[in-house]
């Protein structure tokens, strides 16, 4: 197959990422070789700061540094919002994943946390109130559209310190995301077909999932 030619060279048409180490050279068209030295040192004024950004910064990469390969994301997790002095964490979930948000729930507390969770089906407003047709509903009767900005609104009043996604659709975690006055980290991505492991649609685009480089199938979505 004939790989389709970008309309713009970034980062993921680079072979070299010298960005990373610094041990090889940067490529012609490079936004790091061409960051101006203005802005790069506005970057380390801010990531130095006192500022949330910044304690988000060091948190994110102490954990990285300390827990490399040693913890997986749950635990991670666990490790960030303790550095970052959350004290009360919100957890925006699927109604299908509840039960691993039950578990999720356990730990936090167990580990000194608060937590408030907010549903996607909170409120239970029916599909067809925000203009969707009976026909696109997954079965008749009462279906209720998931509420991601509610979910926001709700955890942003019991003044959360950090929110976790747990498995929000696609496009639903960009509302919740949008309207969440905490910061957010996401635990589970949302991927029914591949049991919410989307990257093994890329380990298996030569085999399994090939339709996803047919031109026609994608167009067609």
């Amino acid at each position: 197959m004939t790989k389709p030619k970008p309309d713009v060279v970034t980062c993921s048409e680079c072979g070299q990422f010298n960005c990373y180490r610094e041990d090889k050279r940067y490529p012609t068209v490079c936004a790091t070789d061409d960051l101006a030295p203005a802005e790069r040192s506005e970057l380390v004024a801010l990531y130095g700061s006192d500022n949330i950004d910044a304690k988000l910064a060091r948190a994110a990469a102490e954990v990285e540094g300390l827990y490399y390969c040693k913890l997986n994301r749950v635990e991670e997790t666990v490790a960030f919002a303790r550095r970052i002095g959350a004290t009360r964490i919100g957890i925006a979930t699927c109604v299908g994943l509840i039960e691993e948000t039950k578990v999720l729930v356990d730990i936090l507390r167990l580990a000194g946390f608060e937590t408030r969770t907010a549903l996607c089906k909170v409120g239970s407003i029916d599909k067809t109130e925000i203009g969707i047709p009976e026909q696109l509903k997954i079965k008749a009767g009462h279906e209720a559209c998931c509420n991601p900005v509610l979910q926001a609104r709700l955890l942003n009043r019991e003044n959360t310190q950090l929110n976790v996604i747990m498995g929000l659709c696609v496009g639903h975690d960009s509302l919740f995301i949008r309207h969440a006055e905490a910061p957010v980290t996401t635990l589970v991505v949302k991927d029914r077909v591949l049991s919410h492991n989307p990257v093994a649609a890329f380990h298996t685009v030569k085999t399994y999932t090939s339709k996803m480089l047919d031109k026609k199938h994608l167009q067609e979505l």
